[in-house]
């Protein structure tokens, strides 16, 4: 075994609460973690202006601060927090195989998988802009339909997540314009049922978003083209929201680790295991039902001590 190789306890691969809870419960078992920030450190909540569902933040909190919070708590338990991401894994063998930034090895009695899913966006430019603003673009309802309580507001998508998230809205806003870019949805039929009876969702079959439409900080419609007539259109609306699915961040795991039909490590019910003795999963990465930062959290918990019993086993 050569030098350069680096042994280690417990590794955590990828921030966010999962990551983060995950490294604190770690740390004060004795099981001194290393974790690995990923891309996007502190994950995907550092794209949220407000978090106001986060116990023990009554005023609420922003996302990147949040973040903060929960990695300085780590790292006063003893996490060692490090910028970096996972290029490669090989879990073939007893030991547990992880590359960084496709050069540095380590080799771990514990993984714990913490890398979450990214949201599926259209790719419009000024999408992408108003995303990065705060000012109006979200990939997720209930995190921030509470912001457009009788409001106008825009959902684009047709499978069963995008008619939850549009029959949420419609408890909350004044009128929900739903797009949908086929002549018909994806979704069940009782979901979509669901969406028809509702009296202020209006949908719109065949229909692409041309523009998201704003004075550079905030939305105010959407620019929308009837793909049967040509006809281009505008919707006010202070909010645009984005329900075509989301892409768990799993892809170097395929190999090792038993994936769902889209991409998702499946996990032992009821636990944090994985196929794999040793690797465990948290969050987003294994989650496509709930994506909350606080049931992220609760997974991380039990990601760490999933992986301490683990350790005591072999003892």
């Amino acid at each position: 075994m050569s030098d350069t190789i680096e042994k280690v306890k417990c590794l955590i691969i990828g921030s966010g609460p999962a990551g983060y809870t995950a490294a604190i419960y770690a740390s004060r078992a004795n099981m001194f973690p290393v974790l690995y920030q990923g891309t996007q450190p502190g994950g995907q909540l550092t794209t949220t202006n407000e978090v106001e569902n986060w116990p023990g933040n009554p005023e609420g909190i922003t996302g990147p601060e949040m973040m903060i919070a929960i990695q300085t708590q780590a790292q006063r338990f003893g996490a060692d927090v490090r910028d970096g991401w996972v290029t490669k894994v090989d879990f073939s063998g007893d030991i547990h195989k992880v590359w960084v930034n496709e050069t540095k090895e380590i080799h771990c009695e514990t993984v714990i998988i913490s890398t979450g899913a990214s949201a599926k966006y259209l790719g419009l430019p000024s999408e992408q802009h108003y995303l990065q603003t705060g000012g109006g673009v979200s990939a997720c309802a209930v995190c921030d339909g509470f912001f457009y309580r009788n409001q106008e507001v825009v959902i684009v998508g047709a499978g069963d997540s995008a008619c939850e998230e549009a029959h949420y809205l419609s408890k909350l806003c004044k009128k929900v314009t739903m797009l949908v870019r086929s002549e018909q949805f994806k979704a069940s039929k009782i979901m979509e049922e669901r969406v028809r009876k509702t009296e202020n969702i209006e949908i719109l079959l065949n229909t692409d978003t041309v523009e998201v439409i704003g004075d550079g900080q905030v939305v105010t419609a959407v620019k929308v083209k009837n793909k049967s007539t040509d006809v281009i259109s505008e919707i006010p609306a202070t909010g645009f929201f984005v329900a075509i699915g989301h892409k768990p961040n799993t892809d170097i795991f395929k190999d090792f680790l038993n994936l769902d039909e889209t991409g998702y490590i499946v996990n032992v019910s009821g636990s944090s295991k994985t196929n794999i003795a040793g690797v465990f999963v948290s969050g987003d990465a294994a989650d496509h039902v709930y994506r909350q930062a606080i049931t992220a959290a609760g997974t991380g918990c039990m990601a760490a001590l999933d992986a301490e019993r683990y350790l005591a086993s072999k003892e």
